[in-house]
């Protein structure tokens, strides 16, 4: 795939007319418009068989762009090459007629992505197996919830053998279990060398799964490189150099910085999910600026309507140090995970534990995590109990 300085301006005018009565009132009233410049000269290639993520700030142009290369958007100026055939996952909803049933849509996405008919009532089982929805296949799809609707929308997505595969962060909107299974499924495509272009705001995402990532900012882009590269940038862009969160840490402390933060399991091994019961840790790489001392570190876990489930601490002892200007650490906060079942965004806060209680440094919304669970309650935490009767 290439791409050479695509550019995509969206013209908002000053007065919407929504009926002809308004325009016949008004017939010389001057159209004016506010340009919106979604993309400005956008470059880069993508090889084939490469995991490519694209990340920036909501309004950066990351949907636009992929809607560009899907052909649902003309790009105003530039050049979009894409060898062979492609498959968006880009929109919930998007494709699908809410007055047909699942079996029907199944079908008619399956031909506009490139199978035959036959071929797609070949799969539609394993279309419908994947998707989990078994129970649902006639029933109309504006009766499906959101999360149904990604399951089926995502598994027509992976089942017409595209070259590209292109995926917006829609999948956010499922639940833990089928993200989980949505990226044992990247893997897979990964083995097979189709190509992936993924767009996400989860920086551990990026990291585990891409290849190499892109940086946009305002529709331009501002860097191509390694994930780990872009991960940083990104979260300089997001909360850092001359912003005023960082202006706000001068004043606080700023000796330190959280660089980035991933999950481990007990293995030791890098997670974007964990399940009920298990250990996992929550860590956090920290580079030191001056010397410190008597640090405490603390990770705020929010769920997707931004409750503070769960804050695992260092402890009410600090973590005594010293750490010496230039140091580089890894932080582990190991627990035992008994979080309801959902996505929990990672915020960590790093601090000293004296009379000032100076912030050093604190990142809203760095990481992910997944947590799988059969058990569902409704409360945060979904703590085993034991039950005893006794008969009076």
């Amino acid at each position: 795939m290439q791409v050479q300085e695509v550019s995509k301006t969206f013209r908002l005018p000053h007065q919407r007319y929504s009926t002809l009565k308004e325009r016949a009132l008004h017939p010389f009233t001057t159209q004016t418009f506010d340009a919106l410049h979604s993309l400005e000269d956008v470059s880069f290639e993508v090889r084939r068989g490469e995991f490519f993520g694209i990340v920036g700030r909501n309004g950066s142009g990351k949907s636009t762009l992929l809607k560009c290369l899907a052909g649902i958007y003309g790009a105003d100026s530039g050049r979009i090459e894409v060898f062979g055939r492609v498959s968006p996952f880009i929109e919930l909803g998007v494709g699908f007629n809410p007055d047909l049933t699942a079996r029907d849509n199944v079908i008619i996405n399956a031909i506009m992505l490139g199978l035959s008919r036959r071929e797609a009532k070949r799969r539609f089982d394993a279309i419908i197996e994947f998707a989990e929805l078994e129970e649902f296949v006639d029933l109309k799809l504006k009766n499906y919830s959101s999360g149904m609707s990604v399951r089926l929308g995502f598994s027509v997505a992976i089942q017409v053998d595209a070259d590209v595969l292109l995926v917006d962060e829609v999948l956010a909107v499922g639940d833990a279990s089928f993200q989980r299974k949505c990226f044992a499924e990247f893997d897979r495509l990964r083995a097979e060398e189709r190509t992936i272009l993924f767009v996400t705001h989860d920086m551990n995402t990026v990291e585990r799964y891409c290849d190499r990532a892109m940086l946009l900012e305002r529709g331009r882009m501002l860097e191509i490189g390694a994930p780990a590269d872009i991960t940083k940038h990104y979260n300089e862009v997001n909360f850092g150099k001359g912003s005023d969160v960082e202006k706000e840490l001068g004043e606080m402390g700023g000796s330190a910085r959280v660089e980035r933060t991933w999950c481990e399991n007990e293995a030791g091994e890098p997670v974007i999910a964990v399940s009920h019961g298990d250990t996992c840790a929550l860590c956090m790489e920290v580079e030191f600026r001056e010397p410190t001392e008597d640090v405490m570190l603390a990770v705020d876990l929010r769920d997707e309507e931004r409750r503070s489930a769960f804050v695992p601490t260092s402890g009410i002892e600090p973590i005594p140090g010293p750490f010496a200007p230039g140091e580089r650490v890894v932080m582990r906060l190991r627990f035992e995970n008994w979080l309801a079942p959902g996505r929990y965004s990672l915020t960590p806060t790093l601090a000293t534990v004296d009379p000032d209680h100076r912030v050093l440094d604190h990142r809203p919304d760095v990481g992910a995590l997944l947590v799988e669970s059969q058990l569902r309650t409704g409360g945060a935490v979904d703590i085993p109990t034991e039950l005893d009767i006794e008969r009076l």
